[in-house]
C-alpha cells in the first residue's frame, strides 16, 4: 500500500467519523440560523446578494473560525494523549501523512458546515429579491449572483486557513484540555488579536495611515475582510477603491495556511 492510500484511509475514517456524529448536524443548524437571523434581520435578502452579504459579513467573520475551532481543536490532541502518533512509528504511515489526511478531511466537514447554510442563504435571495435590487442603491450598484459565489469561496478559504491554524494549536496541545484552552485563546487572536495588535502599532507610531491598508492585509481576519471588500463589495460599486492590495492580502493567507500546515506537521513529527 502506497503512502497516498494510506493518507486516504485517514482521510475517510475522518469523514465517516463526522457523519456518526450529531454535533456537526446541530453545528450546522446553529451556523443556518445564524447567518439566516443576521440576513432576514437586516433585510439584505430583500435588497440582494451584495446587501446581504454587507449583512452577514461581521458575523460570519467570527462565525468561520468558531466553527473551525469546533471542528479542529480535538483532532489531533486526542490522537496525541492515547499515543497513537507513536503506534505509527512502527507503520509506514509518516506523521505528516497522518496530519494532512486528518486536515483535509476535517476540511470537508468545515467546508460542508460552513458552505451549505451560506449557499442557501444565497438560493432563499434569488427566491426573494425581486428584479429591481439587480441595481441598488439608487442605481450606483450593480447585484450579481457571481460576486455573491465569490464571497462564498472567500468564506470557504478563510475557514480552512482557520482550521490549519486550530490543527498546529491542536497538536502542541497534545491533550484535550490543553487543547481547548490554546483554541479559545487562538480563536480570540484570529478574529480581534490582528486587528487589535494593528490598531496599538498605529497609535504607537509603528504603522502609519499610509501603511495601515497592507498591515491589516497581512492578519488572516483583514486579509479575508480585504478581498471580500475588493472582490465583491467594491466591484459592485466601480466608484470605490480597495482599501488593501488584493496581491498582498492572498499571499497573506496563503502563507499562513502554508506555514500553520507545515508547523503542524514539524511539531507532529517532533512528538
Amino acid at each position: 500500500m502506497t503512502t497516498a492510500a494510506r493518507v486516504w484511509r485517514v482521510f475517510a475514517r475522518e469523514v465517516r467519523a463526522a457523519r456518526r456524529t450529531r454535533t456537526y448536524l446541530a453545528l450546522a443548524l446553529v451556523t443556518a440560523v445564524a447567518v439566516f437571523g443576521v440576513a432576514v434581520a437586516g433585510g439584505g435578502p430583500t435588497g440582494g446578494y451584495v446587501p446581504t452579504v454587507i449583512d452577514v459579513l461581521v458575523v460570519v467573520e467570527v462565525l468561520v473560525p468558531a466553527v473551525a475551532f469546533a471542528v479542529g481543536y480535538r483532532a489531533l490532541a486526542d490522537p496525541i494523549s492515547r499515543g497513537e502518533l507513536d503506534v505509527l512509528e512502527t507503520y509506514p504511515l509518516p506523521a505528516w501523512g497522518y496530519v494532512g489526511g486528518t486536515y483535509a478531511g476535517r476540511a470537508v466537514v468545515l467546508s460542508a458546515l460552513v458552505g451549505v447554510p451560506l449557499a442557501a442563504l444565497g438560493a432563499y435571495v434569488a427566491t426573494t429579491a425581486g428584479p429591481e435590487t439587480t441595481v441598488f442603491a439608487s442605481h450606483r450598484g450593480i447585484d450579481s449572483p457571481w460576486l455573491y459565489l465569490r464571497f462564498l469561496a472567500l468564506t470557504l478559504v478563510y475557514g480552512l486557513v482557520s482550521l490549519s491554524l486550530v490543527l498546529l494549536l491542536s497538536v502542541v496541545a497534545g491533550s484535550r484540555a490543553r487543547a481547548l484552552v490554546l483554541a479559545l485563546a487562538g480563536l480570540l487572536v484570529l478574529t480581534v488579536g490582528g486587528d487589535v495588535a494593528v490598531f496599538a502599532a498605529l497609535d504607537g507610531g509603528v504603522v502609519t495611515s499610509g501603511s495601515l491598508g497592507g498591515a491589516l492585509a497581512v492578519t488572516p481576519a483583514g486579509a479575508y475582510r480585504g478581498l471580500v471588500f475588493d472582490q465583491v463589495l467594491y466591484v459592485a460599486v466601480p466608484t470605490r477603491s480597495s482599501f488593501v492590495s488584493g496581491w498582498l492580502a492572498t499571499g497573506a493567507l496563503l502563507c499562513w495556511w502554508v506555514a500553520t500546515l507545515v508547523g503542524a506537521a514539524v511539531v507532529a513529527t517532533l512528538r
